[in-house]
């Protein structure tokens, strides 16, 4: 793409665009960049201005365009909001804003600078939707030139594309994009299985292409004789779509059906109907596969009747039938509305659509939690939806998986809390129950019911979660104001010290303030919560000769215990802000030296240290979580459980048993057995001393011909 072709493609959709401002802004972009290179080798600039033609495919207006062509100036150069405001105005420069990364802040984890890197972008996107649009635009093109980067750097870009960017492509409903970025994301992380693909949809391309003219020409004199005018296009599925497919079902290619997809795009919505009428009286549809998302369109305002059929040589045959409006919208998602008024942008009408967004915009405001917030973000941007009703009709969307409590706490945080089960067509269904489709749902409250921490387990949307954790914090309380106060009072008079008497004259305000607490009562209660430690609070109050001295009124198990926990640890792991403290990991998520992780303060254990993507530690209580970072290199090896599936033939084990060894790792144990449709399951016990030589030891596994999948085994 060169600068002309970019204007001429603007003009081609708004023909009295201003191309004046975005010939500057290049000129300006290329100045800034003009000593920049990518990691291919390319001059940078031929990223902002790739960036700006995917915008312009987008069919955004001019300062949405300018914006691709400076996306990167005040991030990657000495370039300032304030200049680019007085270049190209307030709007260019919000909207840079909005897509630059925070810089200037230290963060404690790389998890909680992408965490607040996305908050920002919501917040903004909640203002200007064209944010989001210019950021996946970026993302786009960054997923077609990743073959720059190292193989390490291309799988944290990809599986951040799939957990966050993809998703939110589809909840916008851009399908090109969304696909794009899914296979280029399979072709990252496994490229084995991409190829595989690409061989197999090559080799059946002919074939293909004649059951789709076959079928075409079924469906066109079936309409023709029924008076109707209609578009009928057939494509094959995206090879992420059919991984996804294969490893869900654990099928090879042959086994897949309805690998190609048919739309017939007819005038009006009453024609859909009687478009499925005629697809129907041709062919047998399959039980159970008829979707209509016309009546009851997806959250992201896609409309279509869906159906699956037996076509011709007994294969099925996926159909979507839309008019033309519902089409473009299917394509291009939120773009396809997107209406220039004096600057405005899009048509806040529009925004009103994306309830999930709304909803999105509310619940990041109330979790701080970083890991909490990115967790609770990719899981609220699964594709999967149910739709269900409320007494009156109302109309609600969930993610799948989500059960009556979720539905309770929607209608409002009251009747959550005392929610102790459901009717679902006027049967009585548990709390546990889970969310179908058409479900009609009334919720059944007591007084004396109150939530349970259990219930964190039963949920799935960020407002129930935020709800439920914050009515056991407000429970929990009194409680650690209690526990505080006890271990406090303990420990304190063995160096004959009195807690009331420190507490009246403000000598405990101040150690309070020492360690970033408020005051005396929330000390308190943080040491009842086992975040604060009651040696740290000694250790401003006693000589350090004294801390470690043992008492008079000590007795013989204290002291045991307080020379055990003084004994120096090999963990490998270094709490910030206490010392001399228990450290264990956590056998739910066995967390490898090199991955993100998370400590959590448990009463009387010390500190137990996670994956920080655990859902255990996601779903306990912020308030005792601790900064933990591995603290050097790792001094030993440590066990970790792979599930290896692959085709079931000879000569493939031995081929996996390699493909492990040459990555320097040994194998403790291997189990291997045959399970259906010709396929083997693998699992073996592999020694490493970190999470690179585990990446290493996936990557061998995948690359190896007739492997389907590599799993890592928690717990």
């Amino acid at each position: 793409m060169k600068l002309e072709g970019l204007v001429s493609k603007v003009q081609g959709y708004l023909p009295g665009a201003q191309v004046e401002l975005i010939r500057r802004a290049y000129e300006f972009s290329a100045e800034k960049h003009k000593n920049q290179k990518r990691a291919s080798g390319e001059p940078y600039v031929s990223h902002p201005l790739a960036v700006a033609s995917i915008i312009a495919d987008l069919r955004l207006d001019v300062p949405s365009v300018v914006t691709g062509l400076l996306h990167d100036t005040v991030e990657d150069t000495l370039t300032t909001l304030g200049q680019l405001e007085t270049i190209f105005g307030s709007e260019v420069a919000s909207l840079v804003d909005g897509v630059t990364k925070i810089g200037q802040i230290n963060f404690a984890s790389r998890e909680e600078h992408r965490a607040e890197n996305l908050r920002k972008m919501i917040l903004k996107m909640g203002e200007d939707l064209r944010v989001i649009l210019i950021k996946l635009a970026d993302r786009t093109h960054n997923m077609r030139t990743l073959d720059g980067l190292s193989p390490d750097k291309q799988a944290k870009v990809a599986q951040e594309t799939l957990d966050i960017f993809a998703p939110l492509a589809h909840r916008l409903g851009i399908y090109w994009m969304k696909s794009e970025m899914e296979d280029n994301a399979l072709l990252a992380l496994h490229p084995e299985v991409y190829y595989q693909l690409k061989r197999a949809v090559a080799k059946k391309k002919t074939e293909r292409e004649k059951y789709i003219r076959d079928v075409q020409g079924i469906l066109k004199k079936r309409f023709d004789a029924a008076g109707m005018e209609c578009l009928i296009a057939g494509r094959p599925k995206h090879f992420y779509s059919i991984y996804q497919k294969m490893r869900a079902q654990n099928l090879l290619y042959e086994q897949v059906y309805d690998l190609v997809a048919f739309r017939i795009v007819v005038d009006t919505m009453r024609e859909c109907y009687e478009a499925l009428g005629v697809v129907h009286s041709v062919w047998k549809p399959v039980p159970g596969r008829f979707k209509d998302y016309i009546a009851l369109p997806k959250a992201n305002g896609y409309q279509s009747l869906h159906t699956t059929v037996i076509g011709p040589r007994g294969e099925r045959i996926e159909v979507q039938i839309r008019t033309t409006e519902m089409h473009r919208f299917a394509e291009e998602g939120i773009a396809a509305h997107w209406t220039y008024k004096d600057g405005q942008g899009i048509d806040q009408e529009e925004i009103q659509r994306f309830q999930w967004l709304r909803q999105m915009l509310e619940w990041q405001k109330q979790v701080r939690d970083p890991h909490e917030f990115l967790y609770s973000f990719k899981e609220d941007l699964a594709p999967d939806e149910v739709y269900v009703f409320t007494p009156k009709g109302d109309l609600l969307n969930f993610p799948a998986g989500a059960t009556v409590i979720d539905f309770a706490y929607r209608i409002h945080s009251e009747v959550g809390h005392r929610c102790t089960g459901a009717r679902v067509g006027g049967q009585l269904v548990p709390l546990r129950y889970p969310l179908q489709n058409g479900d009609t749902v009334e919720i059944i409250t007591t007084q004396h019911q109150m939530p349970s921490r259990d219930w964190l387990k039963l949920v799935r949307t960020p407002r129930a979660k935020e709800r439920i954790r914050a009515w056991i914090k407000a429970q929990q309380t009194t409680r650690s104001v209690e526990v505080g106060r006890e271990i406090l009072a303990r420990d304190l008079s063995r160096f004959q010290l009195d807690l009331v008497k420190l507490s009246q004259d403000g000598t405990l305000d101040r150690v309070a303030h020492e360690l970033g607490v408020r005051d005396f009562e929330t000390l308190v209660a943080e040491v009842g919560y086992g975040k604060v430690m009651a040696r740290q609070v000694i250790e401003r109050l006693v000589p350090a000769e004294e801390v470690d001295r043992p008492s008079e009124r000590e007795g013989p198990l204290a002291r045991l215990f307080r020379v055990v926990g003084r004994r120096p640890d090999s963990s490998g792991i270094r709490v910030s802000g206490i010392d001399d403290v228990l450290v264990r990991f956590a056998r739910c998520c066995d967390p490898l030296p090199g991955e993100p992780i998370v400590g959590f303060m448990t009463r009387g254990r010390g500190v137990t240290v996670h994956a920080s993507d655990c859902a255990k530690v996601l779903e306990a209580d912020p308030l005792r979580r601790v900064q933990v970072v591995w603290a050097g290199k790792a001094d030993s090896l440590r066990p970790v459980r792979l599930e290896v599936m692959c085709i079931d033939q000879p000569g493939l084990l031995a081929a996996i048993s390699r493909a492990i060894a040459q990555t320097g790792v040994n194998i403790r144990k291997a189990e291997a057995r045959s399970i259906a449709d010709s396929k083997a399951l693998n699992t073996f016990e592999v020694m490493v001393a970190d999470v690179d030589d585990l990446k290493r030891v996936m990557r061998n596994l995948t690359r190896v011909r007739g492997v389907m999948r590599v799993e890592r085994l928690r717990g």
